[in-house]
């Protein structure tokens, strides 16, 4: 049974390299905030309620940690959601396998759908997004969602496992990327001239990084960043403002948690978990607090190092 340490520092937060010590505090400890999720994901900070939205793909519903009383209620059911974001207006933008499609929440709840499909065949299983500054919004698009009856609806793929791009003026879809292997997590670096993509189909798993095109709306050829070995397994992941890469990580002892990379692809730190992490993000007023959505709870821990200052 996992317990929180009593002790500082945490020996669950692990230095590999001199340049981690500088993001962490020696006094803050990892809380297990939430228990009872089959598999949690997407989490996303919303700074106008000190509150946490969050996935639990398999129970079909989103969760909402208040930040101030510590209690967990359901947000919304409805759709499978997976990855979620927010767009700069301050709304909800999720993926959701159920309807294989990308939706916004609008500002009085109603949704609408912003891609379900390309050349006039259903998208496989959005997977996780990204909202860049110009307005866009960038998704991934595995089949893992499709794949079982757990996560969604079984069915069969029509479309290469893209990642798109939705515009910001005109709501128009394209393909920025053709040819990763079950894409998965992604995030823009501070200054969004980088775009990192998780290869989930690649063996070994790998997280790949391309650069994007200085009008904003394509890339370039990806390029490796990091090796995830033999047993690794990266999912979702954010920057902070230093531009240091943390990435949801597992499988199995000593790998399950949260791995930390600095902009030069070399591991600096890794933050241990009793479960996989399969996605995280930075929140609280200062945005120093990591929000870890794992298998089956949800975890915090306040940091030094902010956030980078997108959703």
């Amino acid at each position: 049974m996992w317990q929180q340490s009593e002790s500082y520092p945490d020996p669950g937060v692990e230095v590999l390299d001199p340049r981690f010590e500088g993001l962490i505090l020696f006094n803050a400890a990892i809380e297990r905030l939430y228990h009872g999720t089959r598999w949690g994901e997407g989490p996303v900070w919303f700074g106008d309620r000190n509150a946490l939205v969050w996935s639990d793909i398999p129970n079909d519903r989103l969760l909402q940690y208040d930040a101030g009383t510590g209690r967990v209620d359901t947000f919304r059911r409805g759709g499978f959601s997976n990855g979620n974001t927010r767009d700069r207006q301050g709304r909800l933008v999720s993926c959701q396998h159920g309807r294989r499609a990308v939706v916004r929440t609008e500002l009085d709840g109603a949704l609408t759908v912003l891609a379900d499909s390309w050349q006039g065949r259903p998208l496989n299983a959005p997977n996780d997004v990204v909202a860049k500054s110009d307005g866009s919004i960038w998704f991934t698009d595995p089949t893992f969602g499709i794949s079982a009856h757990y996560e969604g609806g079984m069915a069969t793929p029509e479309l290469p496992t893209n990642i798109y791009r939705i515009d910001g003026d005109t709501g128009a879809l394209s393909v920025v990327m053709e040819g990763v292997d079950q894409p998965n997590g992604l995030c823009f670096s501070p200054d969004e001239r980088l775009l990192y993509i998780v290869e989930s189909g690649a063996r070994p798993r790998r997280i790949l990084v391309a650069d994007v095109a200085a009008d904003g709306r394509g890339l370039g050829t990806p390029r490796p960043f990091v090796d995830a070995g033999p047993q690794g397994a990266p999912d979702g992941f954010r920057v902070d403002v230093q531009g240091n890469l943390w990435a949801g990580w597992g499988t199995g002892p000593g790998l399950d948690g949260v791995r930390v990379f600095a902009p030069d692809g070399t591991a600096i730190g890794h933050v241990h978990l009793p479960e996989r992490c399969a996605n995280l993000c930075f929140g609280g007023p200062a945005r120093n607090r990591l929000f870890m959505a794992a298998s089956q709870s949800l975890y915090g821990l306040y940091l030094r190092v902010q956030g980078a200052p997108y959703f």
